[in-house]
């Protein structure tokens, strides 16, 4: 058992214009030194910029379809067993899974070279809800880990 205490989970407020927790998660974590109006700014624009360029398809949905394909099932985590580490594979929860899902796609439509940030990120969602781009490459290359080390499932507790 933990020594720590539970951690307490703050309820943060949906957004103003989907009403949505996930767009809202998604815009806190873009976020960069407390400038909200900023990044939600950057977020809806690249919803308008997806919905122009997938004609008959909403952005929220293209979002949602995109963060979907990009939550990871499995993970590795590293344990210390008879002296050596081994990559443990586990399943991910809910939270978690999501959690990496807009992590990676946050920093990899930062990657994208040239254009505005909101280009880059209605990019790589239109690449994530199509099952390409980077950030379906990172959840593979985790899953293919988690593969080549399920001779250590064993030792998950």
């Amino acid at each position: 058992m933990s020594r720590r205490s539970k951690t307490i989970k703050r309820k943060i407020l949906p957004d103003p214009l989907y009403k949505d927790m996930v767009i809202a998660r998604f815009i806190n974590n873009m976020m960069k030194s407390g400038k909200k109006s900023i990044s939600e700014g950057i977020f809806y624009s690249a919803l308008d910029s997806i919905e122009q360029k997938e004609k008959g398809k909403k952005g929220n949905e293209i979002f949602r379809q995109a963060i979907e394909n990009v939550k990871p099932v499995l993970e590795v985590k590293s344990r210390r067993i008879g002296g050596a580490n081994v990559q443990v594979p586990l399943e991910i929860r809910s939270e978690r899974k999501e959690a990496l899902a807009i992590r990676w796609i946050i920093a990899n439509s930062r990657k994208r070279s040239g254009k505005s940030m909101s280009a880059k990120l209605a990019d790589e969602l239109i690449a994530a809800s199509k099952n390409e781009g980077a950030s379906i490459k990172k959840k593979e290359d985790m899953h293919k880990m988690a593969e080549a080390n399920k001779a250590f499932a064993h030792f998950r507790f």
